[in-house]
């Protein structure tokens, strides 16, 4: 009976301990990786390292000199050589560890392992990233990051580079519209579109930049942001007045690098390679940002007078895609669904949309309109979505890269009251003040 009651004594504690463990990792992952998950995967990885490469396939021969080292010092078998291995660095969601590669070996032979190496040293993932020819990057996340967002501290933004998500590697994802001028975003309705957008413009209002939307639902998605825009079309007559406007505007910076550089007036807006950050910068005119919410609005048509209007907004539309880089203007679409049932130049317009960033869809070939002329792969991840966590998303872009993201909560008023505080920032432009939105006087 002592013997019983000694256990029970010992055993409750134990319990306790594995129950608050398992509480920790449910509840509040990040703090059970750093107090228990860390210290275990690394023994892991540094007990096992040699064993896991090898039984991957991701070691080589020695060399002779290695060979005849090793047998003329000991006794011991010579065995394949792993990728070198550099000290491990530790950060709140996982381990960062450099490999120098042996002779032979590229990345994407590690990337193609990363799923056994993920079994092997008890982490959620593991990504491999290139640093320089010869040398790479594990970098293992510890739990799934994007079940409880957060930003890292250092996202790495910038004049025109926006940290709108987190990459499910942990890393920020950064929305540059000089790399990737142009993006389409498409998810069903309470897929996450309207925060992705909110944190897009909340992180270009504090920039010199000048924001304008079209938004055909009379204003729901764009109005909050009123304080900061410096063009709001409403509805599709008022769109068919800003879209000229702009590349009316298009066409006038054209002719000031024509007029600054010395290019005849008479060369195609096509044949100018230069663009305007090639402008001293007290020449330079403000970048502008085109939203375009919901984009099936601008297609559908009704009377043939609104399809000869529907035909004119996609041509500028075009225009603006195709020219617009170079004279500063960058577009940001959205909407539901975006393929050749739309009408006359939808496909055209979507081909121009570098970037893609695809929510929950309601059906496959809705995916296929944003991922799969891009990232055919990517398509069953953005299929796989589930309902219960918005804002989730499969990014992409022409180069065939892709990864999931999901973009961190911020509420209308949080947003709203962002674009109110940088209201001094709108820019002067002539082009857009006639488009200007009334913003009511707050009390």
């Amino acid at each position: 009976m002592s013997d019983l009651s000694t256990l029970m004594e010992v055993g409750g504690p134990i319990a306790g301990l594995g129950g608050g463990v398992a509480y920790l990792r449910a509840r509040h992952p990040a703090a059970y990786w750093s107090t228990v998950g860390m210290p275990l995967s690394s023994v892991r990885l540094l007990g096992s390292y040699g064993s896991v490469m090898e039984s991957c396939g991701l070691t080589v021969e020695p060399s002779r000199l290695r060979v005849l080292a090793v047998r003329a010092t000991t006794r011991r078998e010579v065995r394949p050589v792993p990728p070198r291995r550099g000290l491990l660095r530790p950060t709140s969601t996982g381990l960062r560890v450099p490999l120098r590669l042996a002779p032979g070996q590229e990345p994407a032979d590690l990337a193609a392992s990363a799923e056994r190496l993920r079994h092997a040293w008890g982490v959620h993932s593991v990504y491999v990233r290139e640093i320089k020819p010869g040398v790479v990057e594990l970098r293992l996340v510890g739990f799934d990051v994007l079940r409880r967002v957060r930003m890292p501290r250092k996202a790495g933004g910038g004049f025109l580079r926006v940290p709108v998500a987190l990459r499910e590697d942990a890393t920020a994802f950064l929305r540059d519209f000089r790399a990737i001028p142009h993006e389409l975003v498409l998810g069903a309705t309470l897929s996450g579109k309207s925060m992705y957008l909110r944190h897009l413009l909340t992180g270009l209002a504090g920039q010199r930049v000048a924001l304008a939307g079209i938004d055909c639902k009379r204003g729901v998605e764009l109005a909050p942001f009123a304080p900061r825009l410096s063009a709001l079309a409403t509805d599709p007559d008022q769109a068919a007045e800003l879209l000229p406007a702009l590349v009316r505007e298009m066409e006038d910076r054209y002719d000031l690098i024509r007029a600054r550089q010395g290019i005849a007036p008479s060369t195609p807006d096509e044949d100018i390679t230069s663009d305007v950050w090639g402008l001293p910068e007290s020449e330079r005119p403000v970048p502008i940002v085109l939203f375009v919410d919901e984009i099936a609005e601008l297609f559908l048509v009704a009377t043939r007078k609104d399809e000869e209007r529907r035909d004119e907004m996609v041509t500028h539309l075009i225009r603006l895609a195709q020219l617009g880089r170079a004279a500063g203007i960058y577009l940001e679409v959205c909407g539901q669904r975006f393929g050749a049932e739309l009408g006359k130049g939808a496909t055209m317009l979507r081909a121009q949309l570098t970037g893609r960033v695809c929510h929950r869809v309601n059906d496959e070939p809705s995916a296929k309109m944003a991922l799969g002329d891009i990232a055919p792969e990517a398509v069953g991840a953005a299929c796989a979505i589930a309902p219960e966590r918005p804002g989730l998303a499969v990014a992409g872009d022409t180069s065939g890269g892709w990864s999931r993201i999901r973009t961190p909560y911020l509420s209308l008023a949080d947003a709203a009251a962002r674009c109110r505080e940088t209201a001094d920032l709108v820019p002067e432009l002539p082009a857009l003040k006639p488009f200007l939105p009334d913003v009511p006087v707050s009390d």
